[in-house]
């Protein structure tokens, strides 16, 4: 992940004015003590203009010293001279971790609640994310909610995405604990508010993005058969998302059930329906028509003006067998990068999430919108460890439920999103600053 300095709008020309030069003194001693009181910031993020001057365009970055001053609701980001791609690394021991636990964050969902389950080793809590030449700080709470404050932030796709959100709420909680105002009882659409912020975060329940229903409850793997109109918006959250400030969409592991593919209202093919007459195609034909209908509706909402992360497939975990087959994730430590590699169906969804997001990308600018990768795939890789298993309800239960190894423990590997998210955010904030530099320097030339 790149971004790029600020270069501010100082001119270099000098003047002798050696008549004036005692005003000229007093003027400037005058001038360093109001700055030093009152910082020129950045109004959205309090940014000082002092921290970023004198910075090249290729040197910009966030180092690990970030920090948050809370006592004048201002947050000070510092600039170092790094480059830096957050997403590529390796996982390191943390000692310090985790920041919650079950007993404290009540937002976590059961099936991912390892530590009540019996889970028995603690190890899998106790990394974080390095990457390869800077540092990813540890997620700050404090710092997070200045930055989202009076704004609202959505989470769009499947039940992975709504982990990620109850880690969100979980690392939130040591500052505040959100209040439920969904519009609705459906656990699948529920929106929560941090009124000390107002902040508000919701999850929208779509699992393939697109607008889908169920055709057979079994189907050919008692998983269900889904129709899916590859071309037609879902519009329980398209309708609902033109308010929010930040969209972060994912989807994957539904695509690996049975569906049936419509076009034009037209049956174009299916994945693994054993239909008649019905050609079977490739889950990635239905997986890429189906992220492209839903780019295209965030850029045609008329007055969307957020930012909209791709949340990158997180490849699950299965060993000795399909996850209906015995197959399970009972690994106790992270691989190295150098141990395994994204290949087979994970590099392929994962190579289409990120050509539909360039295709959408490229479009969204058109309206000036902005669409940004949040690309956990390389450092979710590593972390076969990090999955519930069998660990999700009581061993005497009376449930069919198969070792979990898509979602994520909470508290787990799935936290360093949070870190990343964070990250971006304050990237954002950089990137916002340069831009109203460059408009204003352009102004400038043109006077």
């Amino acid at each position: 992940m790149k971004i790029y300095g600020l270069e501010l709008p100082f001119g270099s020309k000098h003047h002798a004015l050696r008549k004036n030069t005692p005003m000229i003194v007093l003027m400037v001693t005058l001038a360093l003590v109001l700055f030093t009181i009152f910082p020129l910031c950045y109004p959205l993020l309090g940014y000082p203009l002092y921290l970023l001057k004198n910075i090249s365009k290729s040197q910009i970055s966030i180092s690990a010293s970030s920090y948050v001053s809370v006592e004048y609701g201002s947050l000070y980001v510092h600039a170092s001279e790094q480059k830096c791609d957050i997403f590529t690394g390796e996982w390191i021991p943390n000692p310090n971790a985790p920041y919650y636990t079950n007993t404290t964050c009540w937002a976590i969902h059961e099936h991912q609640n390892c530590m009540k389950y019996g889970r028995p080793d603690t190890g899998f809590m106790k990394w974080r994310w390095q990457p390869d030449g800077c540092e990813l700080p540890i997620f700050n709470p404090a710092q997070f909610l200045e930055i989202v404050r009076g704004k609202s932030m959505a989470f769009v796709g499947d039940s992975v995405g709504r982990n990620q959100m109850q880690s969100l709420i979980c690392l939130l909680s040591r500052v505040e604990y959100p209040i439920d105002v969904s519009y609705t009882p459906d656990d699948y659409f529920k929106r929560w508010r941090y009124p000390s912020y107002n902040f508000t975060l919701a999850t929208f329940w779509t699992p393939h993005l697109v607008k889908a229903e169920e055709a057979d409850a079994n189907g050919p793997t008692q998983t269900g058969l889904f129709n899916l109109y590859l071309d037609e918006f879902d519009e329980g959250w398209t309708s609902q998302i033109e308010e929010f400030d930040y969209v972060i969409i994912n989807a994957g592991h539904w695509f690996y059930r049975p569906c049936v593919y419509y076009e034009n209202r037209q049956v174009v093919g299916c994945r693994f329906c054993l239909l008649e007459n019905v050609t079977d195609l490739p889950m990635y034909f239905g997986y890429r028509k189906a992220f492209r209908t839903a780019f295209r509706a965030i850029n045609s909402l008329e007055n969307y003006k957020g930012i909209t992360f791709l949340r990158t497939f997180a490849p699950p975990h299965f060993e000795n067998g399909e996850w209906d087959n015995g197959g399970d994730c009972v690994r106790r430590r992270p691989f190295r990068s150098n141990e395994t590699s994204l290949e087979g169906v994970n590099f392929e969804l994962y190579m289409t999430q990120l050509e539909e997001f360039k295709l959408a990308e490229k479009e969204g600018k058109k309206r000036g919108l902005k669409f940004r990768l949040l690309d956990t795939t390389q450092a979710m890789l590593l972390r076969p460890d990090g999955h519930p298993s069998r660990y999700g309800h009581w061993p005497h239960e009376n449930v069919t439920l198969y070792n979990d190894c898509v979602h994520w423990c909470l508290p787990g590997p799935i936290d360093a999103w949070n870190d990343f998210l964070l990250e971006m955010l304050k990237m954002e904030g950089v990137r916002s600053y340069e831009e109203k530099l460059d408009l204003s320097e352009r102004k400038m030339k043109l006077r």
